[in-house]
């Protein structure tokens, strides 16, 4: 069983930096395609950025792109997002989540949430204007 736990969120003034980070635990978790969304109050939860099992493709949402990397290491079982240059309307619960479908096919379908197996219990990042 794959579990998820993320950590590293908090409160930061508009332009500042923050990285979240997301644990990962069970068996071949290396080999799953991994990503984080987030959802703000009031509003649906949305993918911002994902990466291959191998780490060496990636993908935005423009909303972040040029501000937010994501990034993995697959030694040490962890998942992170580097925010940087954030906004108050960067402020929402941040969850990572992990997948068996293939990069190709996630891209394909726009990283459908149901295309997601695992989740982590979110981590919350506020940003103050």
């Amino acid at each position: 069983q794959v579990q998820l736990t993320e950590s590293g969120g908090g409160a930061v003034q508009t332009g500042g930096s923050l990285r979240v980070s997301c644990a990962l635990t069970g068996d071949s978790v290396s080999s799953l395609s991994m990503a984080w969304f987030r959802q703000a109050p009031g509003k649906e939860r949305e993918s911002i950025a994902a990466i291959s099992s191998s780490g060496r493709d990636t993908n935005y949402a423009s909303s972040v792109y040029h501000r937010f990397t994501i990034s993995r290491d697959n030694a040490a079982n962890m998942l992170y997002l580097q925010m940087n240059n954030l906004r108050p309307e960067d402020t929402a619960m941040y969850y990572c989540a992990a997948s068996t479908v293939s990069w190709g096919t996630l891209l394909l379908r726009r990283l459908l949430q149901s295309d997601f197996q695992y989740w982590g219990q979110g981590t919350q990042v506020t940003v103050s204007s």
